[in-house]
Parts: structure tokens; sequence; C-alpha cells
């Protein structure tokens, strides 16, 4: 039996980010509190994503994402990029990592990954990527997925 799950994997320390996909014009951008690092040699970073998600259709058609790690003061964005709609990536200033993935310019800094290899993890897919670039672009402190609250809805999920 398991009491309040959802209050206690909160307590699991991971950061809040932006996940940047895209093929040509086709761009997206997505809210994960998933994502951590698997291996220092080559740099690997794994992020779970839905495969429901129109994002997840683009990072396997590009093979290519960036992780835009949120500031504690970016809560709004990452409620922004946590919805479903259209068009979420307009009145943003984006930049364009080497590997032509989107890079959240107003994020506290970037890694510019090359998909690896997926892998099933529930009702997600595990991405395993290699980090190919990254850089600090603002000062500040990140966003923890525990100062998020409820933001994501995940109190329903769980029996």
């Amino acid at each position: 039996m398991m009491e309040n799950a959802a209050a206690l994997v909160k307590q699991i320390s991971h950061g809040v980010y932006v996940i940047g996909v895209g093929v040509g014009e086709r761009q997206n951008a997505f809210t994960a509190a998933w994502v951590m690092q698997v291996s220092f040699d080559p740099l690997l970073l794994a992020i779970s994503i839905n495969p429901e998600h129109y994002s997840y259709q683009l990072l396997q058609e590009s093979s290519v994402c960036t992780v835009n790690v949120l500031g504690q003061n970016q809560y709004a964005l990452a409620e922004h990029f946590g919805r479903f709609e259209k068009d979420k990536m307009a009145g943003f200033k984006w930049q364009q990592a080497e590997t032509g993935a989107p890079v959240l310019s107003e994020s506290l800094a970037y890694f510019d990954c090359q998909v690896s290899h997926y892998t099933d993890a529930g009702d997600h897919k595990i991405a395993v990527c290699k980090v190919l670039a990254a850089a600090t672009l603002n000062p500040g402190l990140p966003l923890l997925y525990g100062q998020t609250g409820d933001m994501d809805g995940s109190s329903g999920l769980y029996g």
C-alpha cells in the first residue's frame, strides 16, 4: 500500500526543463521533470516522454532535441509548455542549436542532444540522448519539481 504517492514522489529531487524538438518548420516544446544524467563518457541524458504527444513524433523524426534548464522564477514557463495547445512556442525568443533543435533563450542553460536509443517505461518512453553541446545562457538557480505543486496534475494519476 502506498499512501499519498503524489506527495512522496515530489521528494525525489529533480529539476524542471523545457525540451525543444523540431523537424524543419515544425517545432514544439514541452515541460519535462523526468530528465537525468545517466553516463559520464559519453555524456548521456535520459528524458521521459509520453509517446502519445506530438513532441514524441517530432523527436522520433529528427532524433535531436534540447534540454533547457528552467530557473526558480520560471514556473509560468513550465506551466505554459506543459499545456496541450497549438503554437505554444509563439511569443518566446528561440535560438537554434547546432543540431537544429530549438533553444529557449530565457532558460538558464541548455544541452543540445542526439537521441541514442529509446526504451519502454510504463506509459512513457525513455529517450537516451548523447549531449553534443551545452552552454549557460542566464544566471540563476534551477526550478525543482517539488516546487511546482500539482501543476502536472499527477495527484490524480496514482491509484
